[in-house]
């Protein structure tokens, strides 16, 4: 069993981080957005809908370009090209074509995702699968931090246009390190892929059912938390909510270690772990004391990359042949899951308020735990 190089080590966490580094790009500036197009905040939050339903829409396709390419030539061609439409934002001049390229991004993105996790399930085995998909979630976390982080600093002190010159900037440099780190990993005879059609049966599809319930809890959390910290007792403004996004850092930390401890135990168990470390973070949320909140959310968001490392794992040990056909149709599941987060909890916050949607996120985490019990043996 070949194991990863440090080469291929830091090439799948820059996968992960390419990927994610411009989809929730805009969610720190939609008001000056807003204010740049004289539109309201119903209306510029789609610059971030219009890349997620995008990326829905794609991914099962992946499969199909997966099964006449390699996926090494595939993420570093999409790696590439989104630099182009990132770039390209910068130089709108109406609300109508930054929608545009927000979806062309949403084209290109999946790719990257899908052709990652087929990656790790072609060129390594065993425990090796594991820890290389903690490190390409680690990415992931990384690249969702630093893009909101990137655009709205620079924004802060340049402008919305120069934020996007320097994250497409920052996207090709990683284009290019992806390129000429993977070349350095060979790709063993032994490992090369087959043609077969993927088997996409019960497990497949319950890993696809986890994957909507996982974003589904995270979407809701970060998305009702807010909405419950910026009204009294605490009355928190839009600065210091958007600082709450920090605790994604923790992760950074606890993936990789979970995933160096999960080497020897099957996906299933991390996925346990997982659900209870969400549902304890999340419980934690209804205390009225602000850090007590802030350290559930933390708890609550690393279970989330917890899950989200274990279903990966899984579907790259499971899928037979096109992975990456596999896990476009999770990654469909998966942000469908973060619209139905944004969009079901309304009603029971409208009567019941945070306590409700604690509620309902309870109950999803508690789902995907039975799924995975059940379909994951």
């Amino acid at each position: 069993m070949q194991a990863p190089s440090s080469a291929a080590r830091v090439a799948m966490l820059l996968c992960g981080c390419a990927a994610f580094l411009p989809l929730y790009a805009t969610q720190g500036i939609l008001a000056q957005l807003a204010r740049q197009f004289a539109v309201d905040i119903g209306q510029v939050s789609w610059s971030l809908t219009i890349t997620t339903l995008m990326v829905a829409l794609t991914a099962p396709w992946v499969g199909w370009l997966a099964r006449r390419w390699s996926p090494v030539t595939l993420i570093v061609v999409a790696a590439l090209l989104l630099a182009t439409p990132v770039l390209l934002m910068a130089t709108v001049g109406s609300f109508a074509e930054l929608l545009l390229w927000r979806a062309v991004q949403g084209l290109l993105i999946p790719v990257i995702f899908a052709c990652s996790v087929a990656l790790i399930g072609e060129r390594w085995q065993g425990a090796s699968v594991t820890e290389v998909t903690s490190l390409y979630v680690t990415g992931t976390i990384l690249g969702g931090f630093a893009g909101r982080f990137v655009v709205a600093w620079v924004t802060e002190y340049w402008g919305w246009r120069e934020a996007f010159e320097v994250l497409a900037l920052v996207v090709l440099l990683m284009g290019l390190g992806i390129r000429w780190l993977l070349v350095l990993e060979p790709v063993p005879a032994s490992r090369r892929r087959a043609s077969a059609p993927p088997r996409f049966g019960w497990p497949l599809w319950s890993a696809c059912a986890v994957g909507f319930c996982v974003l589904f809890s995270q979407v809701a959390s970060f998305t009702y938390a807010g909405l419950h910290l910026s009204r009294a007792p605490f009355g928190l403004g839009a600065a210091a909510l958007g600082s709450i996004y920090a605790v994604f850092l923790l992760a950074l930390v606890v993936t990789p270690i979970a995933g160096r401890l999960a080497r020897a135990r099957p996906p299933l168990h991390l996925l346990m772990v997982a659900g209870v470390v969400g549902a304890v973070g999340i419980g934690l949320t209804l205390v009225p004391t602000l850090w007590v909140i802030v350290l559930g959310l933390a708890l609550s968001s690393t279970g989330v990359f917890l899950a989200q490392a274990a279903a990966n794992t899984f579907i790259a040990t499971t899928a037979g042949a096109n992975k990456a056909g596999a896990i476009g149709r999770y990654l469909t599941c998966y942000y469908l899951g973060g619209s139905a987060g944004a969009l079901l909890p309304a009603v029971l916050w409208q009567q019941w308020g945070w306590t409700g949607c604690v509620v309902l996120i309870l109950g999803f985490q508690a789902v995907f735990m039975l799924i995975g019990r059940v379909g994951w043996r």
